[in-house]
């Protein structure tokens, strides 16, 4: 026959076993979130995209015709859409795109590595000078479409832009009137740098602030891209954004 102390004895037992599956569930959970992220977010970032090169930023005050610094440079886009729910539903909206916390993870052995955001003026997108060095933090607020000169970013997707420059890895001289100077990663060759001296790795975050919430990812990217010495400009596509997972800013 059971007795009631039995009985609550095995009560206790129960509930200290639902207890701990509950909490194991919860830690599961946790696990899987830290992993993977928002698995559901209104925006996500669909796609990247780094374009790698080099060119040469010419010497002050030389009689040579040939004389200037190497750099390399790896242009970054990155792709915001909304997904289907979210292009249908008028008041959520992207308030800003923000990349921040930039660190070199691994630096070159040649050069300095300097971020950079598109300019502001005629011309192409990136002038490679300090009134355009990104500091802190490079902020895109939402507005009707993208636009890098403007720093925006269209309020129901778009995309946004940012330059890793590996600067001052080497200056190239030449006396040499007739010789053809090529603006491309061909000019790594011009200086004996090597792959393995130039390449590097950066981290920063990527924050993504809705009308409703904000979302941060930490993201990782190896540079530059291919063999640059050999094809002169290289191109990658990223769209596997597994090893990138945003959570939620409180």
């Amino acid at each position: 026959m059971i007795t009631e102390q039995k009985k609550q004895n095995m009560k206790l037992i129960i509930a200290i076993f639902l207890l701990v599956l509950i909490l194991i569930l919860v830690a599961i959970m946790l696990l899987k979130y830290e992993v993977e992220g928002e698995q559901d977010m209104p925006f996500k970032l669909s796609k990247i995209i780094i374009v790698s090169t080099a060119q040469g930023v010419d010497k002050e005050e030389s009689d040579l015709p040939w004389d200037f610094n190497v750099y390399q440079k790896n242009d970054v886009n990155f792709y915001i859409d909304a997904n289907e729910k979210t292009k249908n539903n008028n008041d959520l909206l992207i308030k800003s795109v923000e990349i921040s916390n930039i660190v070199v993870e691994k630096a070159p052995e040649k050069g300095t590595v300097k971020a950079y955001m598109p300019n502001s003026n005629a011309g192409g997108k990136f002038v490679y000078s300090d009134e355009f060095l990104v500091n802190e933090k490079l902020t895109y607020k939402g507005a009707s479409q993208s636009s890098s000169t403007n720093l925006e970013v269209g309020s129901k997707g778009g995309e946004v832009y940012i330059s890793f420059c590996n600067t001052d890895i080497g200056r190239y001289s030449s006396k040499d009137t007739k010789e053809q100077i090529k603006q491309d990663g061909s000019l790594l060759k011009k200086i004996d740098a090597t792959m393995e001296q130039i390449s590097y790795t950066v981290s920063f975050d990527l924050t993504i602030e809705t009308t409703k919430n904000k979302y941060k990812a930490n993201i990782v990217l190896d540079m530059p891209t291919g063999n640059l010495i050999e094809e002169g400009r290289t191109y990658l596509e990223k769209t596997d954004m597994k090893d990138i997972a945003f959570k939620r800013v409180k």
